[in-house]
């Protein structure tokens, strides 16, 4: 999610108390990005549609967690939306029409995912440390977790589900500090049991399994670094280690996707680009926006159709929220579609 500093403190002020993870710090124009974000080749997005404006209440928008249905549909969360303006939203993206499926008057969700359990929609709430869900029509809002983990409550921002259904939240827990607070936290498919996995992390963002669920990656917004979890496949980890070093300059490392050759998605906050690297850490691709695009500064998460290779990518600013499309590498699975 965008994150923190500039989004967080401006939607800290006309909000309350709403931290967003997948929120960086002060991002520049194109004039200040650094070169060395654009290594490997470049993949051109194109602009599908603008589905939000920027909302008078919040002064912002910022979308996050694009996943797809069974149906087809393409759910998008706006992490700043007001009580009373669409907080979940369906878009069709060949008809390019869009629709509000959820609203209420408290979440701030920075992520969405289908669950392989229930089917049911769930929604990171990154101000009220919550874990909430839906019906997959936006009905029935449920809490599926809340409360404190180790005696602290999360501020949970991007998630993703093991094959069992069980949940794996990057908590950004210190981030509105400046402190690394932050953790990697495992909550078994039932709601009842939270496992701290990995603690005193610097604003941990993305998450996503590798394409064989031995392990997670997890990216750490304040250290533009990409971890690697290693798991037992019993809910413990076996190791940890920094993988990927990003390079990105006045950018940030905002949400992961992974597709099914392993290769990952990193969205960047601060530039509206994703950079994308091999399982083994090499540069591969960098995404990019037409030259004309102006206003849109942070490109935070990637939906790979399910099966197919077009993604759809979130990308946000003071021109409001946005659908760009690319032709991804390999094919979407469930670790390339929503969280």
């Amino acid at each position: 999610m965008q994150r923190l500093s500039a989004r967080f403190v401006s939607v800290l002020a006309a909000v309350g108390a709403l931290i967003i993870t997948g929120c960086g710090t002060e991002s520049g124009g194109p004039e200040d990005e650094v070169s060395s974000v654009s290594a490997g080749r470049t993949i051109q997005a194109q602009k599908i549609m603008r589905l939000t404006q920027v909302h008078s209440e919040t002064g912002m928008t910022l979308l996050e967690g694009p996943v797809f249905g069974d149906d087809g549909g393409l759910i998008v969360v706006d992490v700043t939306a007001p009580e009373g303006k669409p907080k979940v939203i369906r878009v069709d993206v060949a008809k390019k029409t869009s629709r509000a499926i959820h609203t209420d008057g408290k979440g701030a969700y920075t992520s969405a995912q289908f669950s392989p359990h229930d089917g049911r929609l769930y929604l990171s709430d990154f101000a009220h440390g919550e874990v909430v869900s839906l019906a997959p029509d936006g009905g029935d809002p449920r809490i599926f977790f809340s409360g404190e983990v180790d005696g602290a409550r999360m501020n949970p921002d991007d998630i993703a589900f093991d094959q069992e259904g069980n949940l794996y939240v990057s908590d950004s827990r210190g981030l509105s500090e400046g402190k690394a607070h932050g953790r990697v936290v495992r909550i078994d498919r039932e709601g009842g049991r939270a496992t701290v996995l990995a603690e005193d992390l610097a604003a941990p963002n993305g998450v996503s399994f590798d394409a064989d669920y031995r392990g997670l990656w997890f990216s750490e917004l304040t250290e533009n670094r990409i971890s690697y979890l290693r798991l037992d496949g019993k809910g413990g980890v076996t190791s940890r280690h920094t993988a990927i070093r990003v390079d990105g300059g006045l950018a940030q490392t905002d949400s992961i996707a992974v597709d099914a050759d392993g290769n990952l998605y990193q969205g960047l906050h601060g530039r509206a680009a994703m950079a994308v690297y091999d399982r083994h850490g090499e540069r591969l691709a960098t995404v990019e926006l037409p030259a004309r695009a102006e206003g849109l500064e942070s490109a935070t998460n990637v939906a790979i159709t399910p099966g197919g290779t077009r993604a759809y990518m979130t990308v946000s600013g003071p021109a409001g929220g946005y659908l760009y499309a690319f032709d991804a590498l390999a094919e979407g699975t469930r670790q390339s579609n929503g969280g």
